[in-house]
């Protein structure tokens, strides 16, 4: 099990994470010693009554915040009606309109359907087994730097980091291609052509042309900006000419909006950012403000294929997972928040680009909306990873009273609710310069 740094936790926070580290299995890697007590909005408190602002949202999962009265009271109205009974198998009317809810925010323009499971892998894995069903066909295409889920469909498109696939043979036939990541360019471009266009060649004119035939590949599985591999908004024109080389072979296009979804990005869906609609949408997360629920949203001429109990879940759209999901997207239109998102997310980027002018170990800030990451480096010609300052930052952060995680082996995201109030922001941004200056001074 990973040894936690216990600075910053107190002394009830500590007596619990060591009777964690005897019950738990050494799988869960923690990123700092917190422990919860409660939570509103965007602050958290933890046991010994330390306040925190939270630019993490439980890793992109409380879009609206922590207890949003709305849809706290949506819950516990549903809690006194009943709890389960099993959409698989029964009717009930929370289903049927959160799934009439996401036809209708959903990037598809000529009909569609919904299914509906517990989480992310899970709906990973609806899309995996729906586009094998439709197209019958069984090979598929990843890309470097991806995470999707740990199970082991999921996982064997996930492409992170080494440990998480370590010890496990995956069950689905994947190639990986690189992420069309600017920043870091694995592929060489020709002059003046955008590495987007330069990943999509080397698809088509290498690995369709050496490798794999296309006439095998169900479906091409993508995160419209890559969330663990590091925060990565992809090239210009590498989602257009997706689109066209899958309308050329009849591969189907699956994107993972599991962290990108949900208004996350100041739109609903990342991938409208793009001006492509996809075949299948897996989503989560941010979906039902921490009650467990994901799923896939699929065009209507490929979702229609499947008989019945070709997939199915028992918990999936649980009656109270469902109600807190329809008050979510309720508050996040009512209020506005997408909206809030796009501002929000603008300020803070422009705060971190100024700040990248005064701090040399800062690579490159990105992101949309309040989906923003920033990647540290040794050197900015070099581009050497300082994963041990980004680490120092994070630490600091936290026992300073600001909440943040990492991504990729050197970047840090930002996700806080999209509703986070302005005078958090510029509390949690003067606390991340004072930390990020304190770490230059130590590792640069």
């Amino acid at each position: 099990m990973k040894k936690i740094n216990m600075s910053g936790a107190g002394d009830l926070g500590r007596a619990i994470i060591h009777r964690d580290t005897l019950a738990l299995a050494p799988t869960y890697k923690r990123e700092y010693a917190l422990v919860v007590d409660h939570a509103q909005g965007s602050e958290i408190w933890d046991v010994d009554g330390k306040r925190y602002i939270d630019f993490m949202a439980g890793v992109a999962v409380l879009n609206v915040g922590h207890r949003h009265p709305a849809v706290e009271a949506a819950v516990r109205e549903q809690i006194e009606k009943f709890w389960h009974i099993c959409l698989m198998d029964f009717y009930y009317p929370q289903g049927v309109e959160l799934a009439e809810k996401l036809q209708a925010i959903a990037p598809m323009h000529h009909g569609a359907r919904l299914f509906f499971g517990n989480s992310g892998a899970e709906a990973v894995e609806a899309a995996i087994k729906l586009a094998m069903y439709k197209t019958e066909r069984y090979r598929f295409i990843s890309f470097t730097g991806a995470f999707h889920g740990r199970t082991l469909g999921a996982l064997s498109f996930t492409a992170s980091k080494a440990v998480q696939r370590e010890g496990y043979h995956t069950a689905v036939r994947t190639d990986h291609i690189p992420y069309p990541n600017p920043y870091r360019p694995i592929l060489i471009s020709k002059p003046g052509e955008s590495y987007g266009d330069t990943v999509i060649n080397y698809l088509e004119n290498e690995i369709f042309r050496t490798m794999l035939s296309p006439l095998d590949v169900a479906a091409i599985l993508v995160e419209p900006i890559q969330g663990e591999g590091g925060y990565i908004v992809p090239a210009p024109n590498f989602f257009p000419r997706l689109r066209e080389l899958c309308d050329k072979y009849e591969i189907l296009l699956i994107v993972d909006e599991i962290q990108s979804g949900v208004g996350r990005t100041g739109k609903w869906w990342a991938i409208e950012h793009e001006n492509v609609e996809p075949d299948i949408l897996c989503f989560a997360k941010g979906i039902a403000s921490g009650m467990p629920l994901g799923g896939i949203i699929a065009k209507e001429d490929v979702i229609k294929v499947w008989a019945p109990g070709a997939h199915g879940s028992t918990f999936g759209g649980n009656p109270v997972a469902a109600i807190a999901a329809l008050a979510t997207l309720q508050a996040i239109e009512e209020e506005n928040m997408l909206e809030q998102a796009a501002n929000t997310g603008e300020f803070i980027m422009d705060a971190l680009c100024e700040m990248e002018v005064r701090h040399p170990s800062i690579g490159e800030v990105r992101g949309r909306g309040l989906m923003l990451g920033i990647e540290f480096v040794k050197d900015r010609e070099t581009k050497e990873r300082a994963t041990e300052l980004r680490n120092d930052i994070i630490q600091n952060a936290f026992e300073k009273g600001l909440l943040l995680i990492p991504c990729g082996s050197n970047s840090i995201r930002m996700t806080p609710p999209l509703n986070v109030p302005r005078p958090l922001v510029d509390e949690a941004l003067s606390i991340f310069e004072d930390v990020l200056t304190a770490a230059e001074k130590k590792y640069l």
